[in-house]
């Protein structure tokens, strides 16, 4: 049987190579159409595979009522043979030259979901939310900003990936509309604090890794089991509050100013779709610590978009490109170090990779770096200009990988600003 990464695979579903879901990409969401409940599914093309159509039929050996959830988790908990297997088999059924589910009318009819009439739910259930801070060039960004060129990185940041624990109760799907947050404000010539709306909300770029295996407490991680326990990826955006993290992160770091919500987009593409397009990372000096050693080309030549659009545009602008293969830190060296003290992960953790920026202006992933602090307001069509966001304001951020003839893509994290209450 071929493998489903084939890039000569063709599905019986017809699929535009500019899409971002063909037979070789198979992502995993949950959805909701026809008037029945949440439950699991795969997009190609246009449409949604639903998987428990092919479960209740017997198509799919995985455990009873796997897909007839409202999440990933009881499915990632089955462990990376059975997700292996699992997309081998959706793939199988979805081959133009394989006539199982291509020729069987009643069980296509029922398993096939045009996308435009599903709604697109939260993929996980998020037991944990770490964000990281992995872009040498974000990190040296900001540090230029705030602490001068010759002391832009700190000590301790190319030994180690910095991180912190965010709120997993905040992260939302696609599309859901972000309040704009309230928090103590101090403006750097004022005596004491204020309380009131954000008036510095920014965005951040990042990358998603969905943990679909759990570790126990007090085990530590090689690089082997790391990426073993990597289920996939989603596009993530952690929304930020500029100016009540300024105020409020001295000494302990971020609280409220990225506790408010952080975006995901609503398919998880999985770790085996994305092995055509594995690299190394830049080179690492000084070499890290043993434990944090890799041999294996841990990043990924994934290209990213970010597009900006004001209540008064037609369409959204791009104001940042840029690729997640810059990220200094990997996603498996972040899941090392997170587990190294002896921390348990979860089924369902998920680790933000962090603002992912690269070397030209262009590929700045957040408007603190693209706007330089509000020092550079970029134009917009219709002579709107931003150095941070406003309310009405709708961004939009996608992902893909490209492929010979084809692309493995994330689709889009979307959300609008919305004024406070």
């Amino acid at each position: 049987m071929p493998h489903p990464n084939d890039p000569k695979l063709r599905s019986f579903i017809d699929v535009s190579p500019t899409s971002d879901f063909p037979i070789q990409n198979l992502p995993y969401g949950v959805f909701s159409a026809r008037g029945l409940a949440p439950r699991i599914g795969v997009a190609i093309g246009d449409d949604i595979l639903d998987l428990w159509e092919l479960e209740q039929d017997g198509r799919l050996n995985v455990e009873p009522g796997t897909f007839a959830v409202p999440s990933l988790n009881a499915f990632m908990h089955q462990g990376a043979k059975v997700w292996s297997q699992t997309r081998a088999r959706i793939s199988e059924l979805l081959r133009a030259d394989h006539p199982e589910l291509r020729d069987n009318d009643e069980l296509r009819k029922l398993a096939l979901v045009p996308m435009r009439e599903a709604r697109l739910h939260l993929p996980i259930a998020v037991s944990g939310y770490t964000d990281f801070y992995s872009s040498k060039e974000h990190a040296t960004n900001v540090g230029v900003m705030f602490r001068g060129k010759d002391n832009a990185l700190q000590p301790n940041w190319l030994h180690m990936p910095i991180g912190y624990n965010g709120r997993a109760s905040t992260v939302v799907v696609s599309g859901t509309k972000v309040k704009r947050p309230r928090g103590q404000l101090k403006s750097p010539n004022a005596d004491s604090p204020g309380f009131g709306p954000c008036r510095r909300l920014d965005f951040e770029l990042e990358m998603g890794v969905v943990i679909g295996q759990p570790s126990a407490m007090g085990q530590m991680l090689d690089e082997a089991q790391a990426e073993a326990m990597i289920f996939g990826f989603v596009m993530l955006n952690d929304w930020s509050a500029r100016d009540i993290q300024q105020w409020e992160y001295v000494p302990l770091g971020p609280f409220q100013a990225k506790a408010f919500a952080t975006s995901i987009s609503p398919w998880v593409v999985t770790r085996e779709a994305l092995e055509p397009f594995r690299l190394h990372g830049p080179e690492q000096t000084p070499a890290p610590l043993p434990y944090l050693k890799q041999a294996l080309p841990n990043n990924y030549d994934l290209e990213l978009d970010v597009a900006l659009r004001t209540g008064e545009m037609g369409t959204a602008q791009n104001i940042c490109r840029t690729n997640f293969k810059y990220m200094y830190w990997s996603s498996v060296q972040q899941l090392v170090h997170h587990a190294s003290s002896g921390c348990a992960m979860n089924v369902g953790d998920l680790l933000g990779s962090g603002t992912i920026s690269g070397p030209e202006k262009h590929q700045r992933g957040s408007l603190l770096e693209i706007s330089w602090n509000g020092a550079e307001p970029i134009e917009l069509p219709g002579g709107a200009k931003r150095t941070f966001l406003e309310d009405g304001d709708q961004l939009v951020m996608r992902g893909w990988c490209q492929g010979d003839g084809y692309r493995v893509g994330f689709g889009e994290v979307e959300g609008t600003i919305v004024p406070a209450e």
